[in-house]
């Protein structure tokens, strides 16, 4: 029998142009979608009758409800190896197959470091008064060596975003809730006595925490108020992590220095979303896991659970 493949939010429209998808051509007809579809019924009306569905990251969900709407689905497969959009007990009582993929956090580290250089040397500000003819010169950089670097989680990837800012001759310190002392010295640097000293001590703040009921809305309002004017906050995270608010808030009256950004509380940003306007906002379109080598391992490996799935074993299950 014959299936349908659907590739959701194939924005660049990469995913059949990085991965070979051969090996399933004689039993798979692959679709690939470039435009995000805003609502449950646009997206089921869409991908109704196919029965595999390809999605990046967690920015498609996948409830109960939407689930209930694909009848002929029986493979969904996301990047990564942990999604918390998709409920699983209801793919599973529909008898769908959920599988993953692997990921790099490389990607990420590099592109925190792209926005935490990119607004302490007011790079997108000089670049467009060049090309635009304005001013000569208009920014005084802030300095890397020997300011702060305070990072809000120390796994695979605050360890790595540390490791760079110790190479810069930063003083970089940490915390988490569950943070320990022997976890800092193995990674090189200090561990924070507590969140609000961090905030208040540090020039550059980095976020590198997953979202879950305890982070949620960890800096807000109160927390924001504890950071240096000087000081520039970038979380390539989650959005929920920051109230969205206090954070608009703290840009517009400058009481920051800035904030870089890749992830919002809507995705894609709708075109009036005060997020594409408010000051002091270096953002980027949540491209922290968008580089060659991820899409390259994200298809390569979707074709890859695909074949299994059509032999009978599927792997790199999740759920």
């Amino acid at each position: 029998m014959h299936l349908r493949c659907a590739v959701l939010d194939d924005f660049q429209s990469a995913a059949t142009t990085v991965a070979d998808w051969s090996p399933i051509a004689a039993d798979v007809e692959v679709v690939t979608f470039t435009e995000h579809f805003a609502t449950e019924d646009e997206l089921a009306a869409a991908i109704v009758d196919f029965d595999i569905v390809v999605t990046l990251r967690e920015r498609v969900p996948f409830p109960a409800s939407l689930l209930s709407r694909l009848p002929r689905l029986k493979l969904l497969i996301a990047s990564g190896m942990r999604n918390s959009v998709i409920d699983y007990a209801a793919a599973e009582a529909g008898g769908v197959t959920v599988c993953g993929t692997a990921s790099s956090s490389t990607p990420p580290v590099e592109l925190t470091w792209a926005l935490l250089l990119g607004l302490a040397r007011g790079i997108v500000t000089e670049n467009n008064a060049l090309r635009d003819g304005g001013p000569w010169q208009i920014t005084v950089g802030a300095d890397l060596h020997g300011r702060r670097l305070g990072l809000l989680g120390l796994g695979k990837i605050g360890s790595r975003v540390a490791q760079v800012g110790l190479a810069f001759g930063m003083e970089v310190v940490a915390w988490s809730q569950n943070l320990t002392e022997k976890r800092t010295e193995e990674v090189g640097v200090e561990l924070a006595a507590s969140k609000e000293e961090l905030l208040a001590g540090s020039d550059f703040v980095s976020i590198h925490l997953a979202l879950s009921d305890r982070t949620r809305n960890l800096i807000g309002p109160a927390e924001l108020a504890l950071l240096k004017p000087t000081a520039y906050l970038v979380n390539t995270s989650r959005a929920a992590i920051v109230d969205q608010d206090a954070l608009l808030g703290a840009l517009r009256d400058g009481r920051i220095a800035g904030a870089g950004v890749d992830v919002f509380d809507i995705e894609p940003l709708p075109a009036d979303h005060p997020m594409r306007s408010a000051p002091r906002l270096l953002a980027t379109p949540h491209l922290g896991y968008v580089s060659h080598a991820n899409y390259e391992t994200y298809y390569s490996q979707a074709v890859e659970n695909i074949q299994a799935f059509l032999a009978g074993s599927p792997v790199r299950l999740l759920g």
